[in-house]
C-alpha cells in the first residue's frame, strides 16, 4: 500500500471516531435537558411552533400548548410567546392556531404574542429575542419537546436571552422510543450545522 494511501486512511479512521465521539456527547447532552424541567419564573413562556391541521393544533403541538397553558396558570410568567409560520397551509399559521387554542382555554388574548412570521427555529427565535429585548425582557421559560430543547436553549443564549427550558410532558414524540431516537439523532446533525455556521 502506497505510504500516502496509508495515511489517508488512518487520517479517515481517525475522522471516523472523532465525529462518532462527539455524536454520542451530544445525543448524551440532548437526552440530558429533553428530561429535565427548569421551570422557573421568567419574563414569559415562549411556545415552539408545531404542525397544525386546518386551523386545529396536531397532537404535537396540542401538547406543548397545554404545557405553556399549565406553567402560565401557575403563575410563572404572565404573557405567553406563541411562534410558527404559515408552511403548507396558507390560511392558518401555527402561532395563531396556539394562539387561538389558548384563548379557547381560558388565556385573556391580551397575555399572548403571536409571532408567525418566522419559517424556521432560528428565525422564529431571532424574532421572539428582539421583541423581547425591545421590552427588556431577559428571561424566557422555553416549551417545546424535549429533543428539541438542548439547540433552543443555545439559540436563545446566543441571542443574550436567558433561557429556562421546559419539555412539554405529553409529547407524542418523547412517549414512544423509536421516534424519540429518530428525533435526537436528527437534533445531533441540526445542532452541529447550528455551530458550523455560527463559526
Amino acid at each position: 500500500m502506497p505510504r500516502w494511501l496509508k495515511w489517508a486512511t488512518l487520517l479517515f479512521a481517525a475522522t471516523i471516531v472523532v465525529v462518532a465521539t462527539y455524536s454520542g456527547y451530544l445525543y448524551r447532552e440532548i437526552r440530558t435537558l429533553a428530561e429535565k424541567d427548569e421551570a422557573r419564573p421568567a419574563d414569559t413562556i415562549v411556545v415552539l411552533g408545531a404542525a397544525q391541521y386546518n386551523g386545529r393544533p396536531s397532537p404535537v403541538l396540542k401538547a406543548r400548548l397545554d404545557h405553556a397553558y399549565d406553567l402560565y396558570d401557575r403563575g410563572l410568567a404572565h404573557t405567553i410567546i406563541t411562534t410558527g409560520s404559515y408552511g403548507p397551509d396558507p390560511n392558518f399559521s401555527e402561532a395563531h392556531v396556539g394562539t387561538r387554542y389558548l384563548v379557547q382555554r381560558g388565556i385573556d388574548e391580551g397575555h399572548i404574542i403571536t409571532e408567525q412570521g418566522s419559517g424556521t427555529t432560528h428565525d422564529s427565535i431571532q424574532a421572539v429575542a428582539m421583541m423581547m429585548q425591545a421590552k427588556a425582557w431577559k428571561s424566557a421559560l422555553v416549551v417545546s419537546d424535549g429533543f428539541h430543547l438542548f439547540r433552543v436553549k443555545k439559540m436563545f443564549e446566543d441571542e443574550g436571552i436567558v433561557a429556562f427550558t421546559s419539555p412539554a410532558p405529553l409529547s407524542p414524540i418523547e412517549s414512544a422510543a423509536a421516534p424519540r431516537f429518530w428525533y435526537t439523532l436528527r437534533e445531533v446533525f441540526m445542532f452541529s450545522a447550528y455551530r458550523l455556521v455560527k463559526v
